[in-house]
């Protein structure tokens, strides 16, 4: 029986956790392969800062497998202590002056552009954003990971050291896993979850309030984290068309009660059989609205806290870029040339339905079906050789390729007696001529055409599709060709 890995990375005071569940009988399914995660984070502590701290709470080291170049902090260092990994971008000190050598101002710009968190952006220099990240390998069940990011500030009593400032930052780190499917047929889904970033300072009231927006795509290719940018639209989804929820509040609730619909935010979609990545981008803006006196919780004039209303929200805190790439037991098809392929069963008619979900070990039968006029040149990838039909046994995500070409007529003439034959033979026949003085060939065959004279004659040169004076000749069929053989009177 298969099983599906869930994978979970998230948010800060959340778990990741990752466990085997195994579904129903033959069901379809995916595999997801870590979680990628580059983040633009704002510095709103009121304070110049000088570094940015991810903690990676019960990870390992070998949990860790890529971090991103941190612009003006360049490459991080990764720190092991007793139950976990931090990951550190920080400024160079000079001990001489007493200055740190890199630092983030306050996000006060009057505007703001998510592309001035890069050292590329115009506004770079002054926008108080800076761009992180780190990517997961998946974890084994049985373990908890809490993830959450802090800004570094310099120690006044010890200058020369950096340490982290309080509340955790506002950035949703987001948990990938695959959802249990719920029948047989149903392609599998991935589900993208995000909790409320900052928990309440005190255990009966809620926590402040974020509003996000969330943008999705999925792609036929993996990715990886270098490509999670806000300056690579082609990878990360930023347009009106790509939003997956126009705005949406997160906030903590008390651990007692209170809304939990707001804790976390979960989304989900299918995936189609040629998915290869998922990418969703979170942005979070303050919210700058009501609360309720006494429990803190947000009280949106739209009572329903589904879009900002005048007044309710302010200035940008973080961009969670976040991917994860797919595997899925599945078959794809793709056609070179004018004809059709079908099987699996029926679910594949290509065409227009050109691949399928599958459950791994299956065995499905495809059939090429060349158009009239077209011959069927082979297939390529899962399939193999010339014949019509193949057999496939789906294991993860497999492709195949089926390649239907044109054919064209080879036609001889012939100056005084003799002969021509040509090798190898024609798709409808052999020529030998005279006799027979045409034939059918597949686009791109080479043709070798030999002239014979009657005793007593010679051969003098081929005219047309060859040219030269030797008996024989090779000519690649490309179009309808004609060639004449010239023999001595």
């Amino acid at each position: 029986m298969t099983q599906m890995r869930f994978n979970r990375i998230l948010s800060a005071g959340a778990i990741l956790a990752a466990s085997m569940v195994v579904p129903h009988a033959s069901a379809q399914t995916a595999t997801i392969s870590g979680n990628l995660s580059a983040f633009d984070v704002v510095n709103d502590t009121g304070q110049p800062v000088h570094g940015f701290e991810i903690q990676l709470e019960g990870a390992q080291p070998g949990d860790l497998y890529y971090t991103v170049f941190g612009g003006r902090y360049g490459t991080p260092s990764v720190v092991p202590y007793a139950t976990g990994v931090y990951v550190r971008y920080t400024s160079t000190y000079n001990a001489n002056t007493g200055e740190y050598m890199q630092t983030t101002s306050v996000n006060n710009v009057p505007t703001f552009a998510w592309q001035d968190c890069y050292q590329g952006g115009a506004g770079y220099s002054t926008s108080g954003c800076e761009h992180f990240g780190q990517s997961m390998r998946a974890i084994p069940a049985g373990r908890t990971i809490t993830v959450s990011g802090r800004w570094l500030a310099g120690d006044t009593a010890n200058p020369g050291t950096l340490i982290p400032l309080n509340p955790p930052v506002a950035i949703p780190f987001a948990s990938w896993f695959v959802a249990a499917p719920t029948t047989f047929a149903a392609p599998p889904v991935v589900v993208a979850e995000v909790e409320a970033p900052e928990p309440p300072e005190t255990p009966e009231k809620y926590g402040d309030a974020q509003w996000v927006k969330i943008y999705r795509t999925q792609l036929t290719r993996e990715v990886t984290a270098d490509e999670l940018s806000s300056l690579n639209p082609a990878v990360v989804p930023e347009s009106a068309a790509q939003v997956e929820v126009a705005w949406d509040i997160l906030q903590a609730s008390p651990p007692s009660n209170g809304n939990q619909n707001r804790t976390r935010n979960r989304n989900q979609g299918s995936i189609a059989v040629d998915t290869r990545s998922i990418i969703r981008r979170y942005e979070v803006y303050k919210y700058t609205g009501a609360y309720d006196a006494v429990t803190h919780q947000v009280a949106c004039a739209d009572l329903t806290c589904t879009a900002p209303s005048a007044g309710e929200v302010g200035g940008p805190l973080s961009a969670q870029n976040t991917a994860t790439n797919v595997t899925a037991d599945s078959l794809s098809v793709v056609k070179s040339g004018n004809g059709t392929v079908s099987g699996a069963s029926g679910k594949i008619s290509c065409g227009s339905a050109c691949g399928t979900f599958a459950t791994a070990g299956s065995a499905l039968t495809l059939t090429a079906s060349p158009a009239s006029g077209v011959v069927f040149g082979g297939w390529s990838g899962a399939c193999s050789g010339g014949q019509l039909t193949c057999s496939v046994t789906v294991s993860g995500a497999m492709s195949t390729t089926a390649s239907f070409k044109s054919q064209f007529t080879l036609s001889i003439g012939r100056s005084n007696s003799g002969t021509v034959t040509a090798t190898p033979a024609g798709n409808d026949r052999a020529i030998d001529c005279p006799g027979n003085c045409s034939a059918k060939f597949t686009d791109g065959t080479a043709v070798t055409l030999t002239a014979t004279p009657p005793a007593g004659k010679q051969f003098v040169n081929w005219s047309g599709g060859c040219s030269g004076t030797a008996p024989t000749c090779v000519v690649t069929i490309t179009k309808d060709t004609s060639v004449q053989a010239v023999f001595s009177k």
